[in-house]
């Protein structure tokens, strides 16, 4: 981790969940974090958690990621105030209950503009301020298990997390187009995409969470690997990684 020492890197969905373990782990090892989320103050209040010698490496900064707009004046904002972003996690999510048949059409459009056209406006903007300044940065999306494995839900219950698992599949797709694409227009930029299985965080339903126990993992676990990635040598590329509680019994 020595080559990120007082690097800039943007997290999405930083107010709770892994987002926050991500921004914890971030600063602890050295990195200038910028914290987005609609909630700015829960990012503020994590800062105030830390170390004081390490509250100075945490911003928190509102964002929603489902608007360009938002995403275009925070992400100018950052590379005006830091010169530039140097590592950017893509963990904003969203999960709306409901069957895909009958749900309403706007909580369907909410969930592809957060987990799937939020990922390419940040990764536009990120992308551009790493190209531009010839820097060699790590672009790191929060795919799922669900990117790779429908999910069905659990019998006899109706499934009911709909249009999820094709934004994520999405996800899983577009992490192979930035991977050819960064190398083509002529850059060693990584893009990384990590999958995680079920997560102990506010997105599980109440009736999954009943039903899965104790078999999910924590938002730290997940944050674990993030370092891992980070980490690996300039000419090694994670290109997805697939993280599972032992035992897990859905996908």
């Amino acid at each position: 981790m020595e080559r990120w020492q007082n690097k800039v890197a943007v997290v999405t969905g930083a107010s709770s969940g892994i987002g926050v373990a991500i921004v914890k782990d971030f600063v602890m090892a050295g990195l200038q974090v910028v914290g987005l989320a609609r909630r700015k103050e829960l990012i503020e209040k994590i800062r105030n958690d830390l170390p004081e010698d390490k509250r100075s490496h945490l911003m928190a900064m509102y964002c929603d990621v489902s608007s360009k707009e938002s995403v275009n004046e925070v992400f100018d904002n950052i590379i005006c105030q830091f010169g530039g972003i140097d590592v950017l996690v893509n963990n904003a999510g969203c999960l709306k209950k409901g069957q895909l048949s009958t749900m309403d059409i706007g909580d369907v459009e909410q969930v592809l503009h957060t987990n799937v056209m939020g990922i390419v406006a940040c990764t536009q903007k990120a992308f551009k301020s790493m190209k531009d300044r010839n820097f060699d940065g790590h672009i790191i999306n929060v795919n799922s298990i669900a990117g790779h494995a429908v999910l069905t839900g659990i019998p006899p219950q109706i499934p009911n997390t709909n249009i999820y698992s094709p934004s994520k599949f999405a996800v899983s797709a577009i992490n192979e187009i930035y991977r050819n694409e960064f190398r083509d227009l002529g850059t060693k930029i990584k893009i990384s995409s990590i999958s995680p299985g079920f997560v102990d965080t506010d997105i599980v339903f109440d009736d999954l969470r009943e039903a899965l126990g104790q078999c999910m993992l924590k938002s730290e676990y997940v944050s674990n690997a993030v370092i891992f990635i980070l980490s690996t040598p300039p000419h090694v590329q994670i290109h997805d990684l697939i993280i599972k509680p032992v035992g897990e019994l859905v996908a």
